[in-house]
């Protein structure tokens, strides 16, 4: 498919590194609508993807919010990122422009169900993932988090505003502070009504270093509603750490699966 790109980067938030790899980049500050929807306009741009990550913290400083965003903002029941990201989608939408699926051009890379790796969990990680995708769901119905952790039975850490990877090291002090490695079984879920325009859970080949200084040794995911970003190498360094990778279906864990 041969599709021109135009590319809106958040200053000091996009990788420069964009620029060679797409028609054009205007940027705007964190936190303004009003420009980016300009942008696109005066491009002729009726649809567009939301992809890339903005930390969630970042909501307690470093936002530049313009009159149309301090406006959506104070007319929002919460903070929360759903909340936020469905009224921003909104806007949007008022001006013309349809904002699309974060997969539409990358379903090759959504997790397939059934076990990516040649592993299959233990009796023990499979308990710890019955454990840990019924708590995810949880936390991920209140927006808080998608992703859990669990050892032996009992939750470590839960994800919130720092994010997957920081959660996971987290668990992984947590489980060690009495000197002892040991293994941790983490659990990634999408929110029970997940919207595929934007925060849609994603794994790369950062991901698995992460895995491995934790000491992660079984992986538990949303089949069709997670993305796996250079799928075919992370698989291979998955089977190289010996790690366990399910994808499942939105109710976890059936029977002996």
């Amino acid at each position: 498919m041969n599709v021109p790109v135009m590319a809106l980067g958040i200053k000091g938030v996009t990788d420069p590194a964009i620029e060679g790899l797409v028609g054009s980049v205007r940027y705007f500050p964190l936190g303004q609508i009003s420009k980016p929807i300009a942008l696109l306009k005066a491009a002729g741009v009726r649809r567009a993807v939301m992809v890339g990550k903005v930390q969630h913290a970042s909501l307690f400083g470093g936002v530049r919010p313009d009159l149309r965003a301090v406006k959506l903002l104070a007319g929002l029941r919460d903070k929360r990122t759903d909340t936020i990201l469905k009224a921003v989608a909104d806007e949007f939408s008022r001006d013309g422009i349809e904002l699309m699926t974060s997969a539409t051009f990358l379903a090759h890379l959504l997790v397939p169900e059934g076990l990516l790796t040649s592993r299959r969990p233990t009796a023990v990680e499979l308990a710890d993932i019955r454990l840990g995708w019924a708590a995810a769901k949880a936390v991920a119905g209140f927006d808080i988090g998608q992703t859990v952790v669990v050892k032996d039975g009992a939750i470590i850490a839960v994800e919130a505003m720092e994010g997957t990877d920081a959660a996971i090291l987290r668990a992984r002090d947590i489980a060690r502070a009495h000197g002892r490695k040991t293994a941790l079984t983490v659990v990634k879920v999408a929110k029970p009504r997940q919207d595929m325009r934007f925060d849609v859970p994603v794994l790369g080949l950062d991901s698995l270093q992460v895995f491995a200084q934790a000491g992660v040794s079984a992986l538990a995911v949303e089949a069709r509603t997670t993305l796996i970003f250079d799928k075919d190498d992370f698989l291979r360094q998955a089977e190289a750490q010996k790690l366990a990778i399910l994808g499942l279906r939105p109710e976890g864990p059936q029977g002996g699966a």
